[in-house]
Order: C-alpha cells, then structure tokens, then sequence
C-alpha cells in the first residue's frame, strides 16, 4: 500500500518531478479538504500546507472563513461543479475556480470581475470521458469555450479533467494536454490520490489530492 499522510504525499510528489524530469516545486499541491474534519484539517495546515481544494462553495465558507479570520493564510481553489448563482460567493471566496464548463457561466465569472476589479484564475473543464453524469464541456466544444473565455478577459490558466473511475487515466491526462498545447496553455488541472504520479509524468501542473493526504472523507 502506498503511504500516505501530508509528508508522505510531499514526498511522493517530488520523486514524480523527478521521474519526469521536472523541476521539484514544478507541480501544486491541492489538498482537497472537502467533509473533511476541522481536526484533520488544521492539522494539515500546522504541517505548513497552504493549498486547499473545496466542492461546494457553502461547505467552503463554513470552513475557510473562520480560518481565514484566525489568520489563516490560504489559497483556495475550487473543484467542484459551479452553479450560476453561486457565481459571487465563489468569486469572493477562491482563488481559482477549476470547473468553468459552460460559456453562461463564463460570462457571470466576467460580470463580477468587472465589477470587483479582480477575478479567481479560471480552469476550463473538460469531460474527457463523455461521462452525462459529470460536469465539464465535451472535448469538441473546449477550444470554443476557451476562445470564449479569453475574449471575455478571464484570467485563463488552463484545462482541467476528471477521468472516468475503472479507466486508464493516463490517455485523458494525454488528451487533456493536447487540447492545452493547441490553445496555448501552460495549465493542467489533473491527477487525484490514485492516479497523481501518473498525472505529473503527463504535465500536470495542478493535483488534487484527498483522501491520501487525509484518511477517508468524513471518518
């Protein structure tokens, strides 16, 4: 079994940038605190991680909000799915949004910039799989959406994906890196706790990672 713990993950981390011959630092961290408890949570934070990946964006200001107050010096990156209306909390709250899937939605994270002078970093999800169940724009439609993007002045950082559970990650990773060099994207938003070392070895610049850093969700 693999190890696991924050250290351990650190660790594990630095020897894939080495196996691919990255530079060490060269990837982020997301620690995805999602129903985590509180405990777990600063206890990850006491070991110096400052990277945090949420779901929902109420979840995320029951949590980070008070620690925010404490002092707690945190980026916040959201990886779940977006609705609309939520648009104005996740601008206030987060640093980066990773699941913009949609051009309406685009246009509401454009909205609030102009209006308060500053937007999160914008990740485009994309649905390597196809999946119905699951948020991101299909690939056929992901260089539009990132045209799109662009135009309306989002900062754009890059693409992001989730590949389907049962299946080899490693050609979504593949094509989710092809679509970014197309367009000109240095942003690559994939790999999660089984599949990372996998991910970093294809470009990931971004991995999300839970329940390998924390212990099951929620026990």
């Amino acid at each position: 079994m693999e190890p696991t713990g924050i250290g351990a993950i650190r660790a594990r981390l630095r020897a894939a940038e080495a196996a691919a011959g990255r530079a060490a630092g060269a990837v982020t961290l997301i620690a995805v605190s999602k129903v985590q408890p509180e405990a777990r949570v600063r206890a990850v934070l006491a070991a110096g991680q400052r990277v945090f990946g949420e779901n929902r964006v109420q979840e995320a200001q029951g949590r980070w909000e008070p620690l925010r107050a404490e002092g707690a010096a945190v980026e916040l990156h959201l990886i779940g799915p977006l609705q609309t209306n939520k648009a104005r909390a996740a601008a206030g709250l987060f640093d980066a949004i990773h699941t913009v899937d949609r051009e309406r939605l685009a246009e509401a994270l454009a909205r609030l910039a102009q209006e308060r002078g500053a937007s999160p970093g914008v990740f485009v999800q994309v649905n390597t799989g196809r999946e119905p169940q699951k948020a991101g724009c299909d690939p056929e439609g992901a260089d539009a959406l990132v045209a799109r993007v662009r135009a309306l002045g989002l900062p754009l950082r890059g693409l992001m994906c989730i590949p389907p559970e049962g299946e080899d990650p490693v050609p979504h990773f593949r094509l989710l890196r092809g679509m970014a060099e197309r367009n000109g994207l240095d942003g690559l938003s994939m790999g999660m706790s089984g599949d990372f070392e996998a991910a970093v070895a294809e470009g990931a610049t971004h991995v999300r990672v839970g329940s390998a850093i924390f212990g099951a969700r929620g026990g």
